[in-house]
């Protein structure tokens, strides 16, 4: 029976409620059954992320390569994470061994621990250019069955006029516009490719087989320069120690464009874009890492401040 990490257990169940403790409950017997499945035993601490475990595994028997389990809670957005790593095969991220979906398990090419973001921490500039290469090379054409982003183009425009009639906030008009208008223009008529999904430097780790590897996909078929977004609001401390946070923002979106081979300008809209959204979403639910307090507001502000220097 693995231990199941005690920040994990609590983070599952304020998010999922009563759902979250059944499926805590049962999970080191799931744990158990998987290992069988495919022969493998426990091999190193049980780790997690913010939805899922991860085991590291070994064969039962013989030689093999080192491997990690993981097992994600059944929500909609893990559900195409091993279609994404299927596709790529290996190309810029950890290599799929085996899935079973029906319990949202994976069997996964083992890397190292650390984060981009660990490894690289201070240098910016290396963070992103790293960011933007990986983010090209996932860029593939997306099999059939894939979420499109441009299917929630509704949805957004829907819920950036529903945040701003009913929270209270300060940001003016035209910023607000400008993200309204990324989703006509952008949103609506995006490619058949795959993305990430939400690319940023804690996703991106040190592996042997290549310096660095993406895990965590959501597994979408959309426009590249999503990603661009995704990546800088998660930047949010090293942008706000930069003396200048304008030109530090605008330097990480020239970095990331110029590394991925992508439109400046798209990607600048779409982190115009994800900033609103962060700036809503915190108000209305918080953060993962600030539900409430004056450490979720210092977060809002930060996404207000961002929306607009980038409209």
């Amino acid at each position: 029976m693995i231990p199941v990490p005690e920040t994990f257990v609590r983070c599952t169940v304020e998010r999922e409620g009563e759902a979250g403790a059944a499926w805590i409950a049962g999970l080191p017997d799931l744990v158990g059954q998987l290992l069988d499945r495919w022969n493998r035993v426990p091999d190193g601490e049980v780790l997690h992320g913010g939805v899922g475990v991860i085991v590291p595994v070994r064969p039962r028997r013989g030689d093999g390569p080192g491997a990690v389990l993981k097992v994600s809670f059944p929500h909609p957005g893990n559900v195409h994470e091993p279609d994404a790593f299927a596709a790529w095969d290996g190309r810029g991220a950890v290599l799929l061994y085996a899935r079973d979906d029906e319990r949202f398990a994976m069997l996964l090419e083992r890397v190292g621990t650390q984060s981009l973001g660990e490894v690289e921490d201070g240098d910016e500039d290396r963070i992103v250019t790293v960011a933007g290469r990986l983010n090209r090379r996932l860029a593939v054409p997306a099999p059939p069955g894939l979420p499109r982003l441009r299917e929630q183009a509704d949805g957004w425009e829907e819920e950036l006029r529903r945040d701003a009639g009913e929270l209270e906030h300060g940001l003016p008009g035209r910023v607000l516009d400008a993200a309204v208008a990324t989703v006509r223009e952008l949103g609506r008529v995006q490619p058949d490719t795959l993305i990430h999904g939400d690319l940023h430097a804690r996703n991106i780790l040190r592996a042997d087989r290549e310096p660095w590897l993406a895990v965590d996909p959501k597994g979408y078929a959309g426009d590249p320069a999503y990603d661009g977004g995704t990546l800088l609001k998660s930047r949010a401390l090293a942008l706000l120690a930069a003396d200048d946070l304008s030109k530090a923002a605008h330097r990480a979106l020239e970095v990331f464009a110029e590394a991925a081979e992508l439109d400046r300008e798209r990607v600048r809209r779409w982190a115009q874009f994800h900033a609103v959204r962060t700036a809503f979403h915190g108000r209305r639910h918080g953060f993962r890492v600030a539900r409430g307090g004056a450490r979720r507001d210092w977060f809002v502000r930060f996404a207000d401040a961002l929306a607009e220097l980038l409209t």
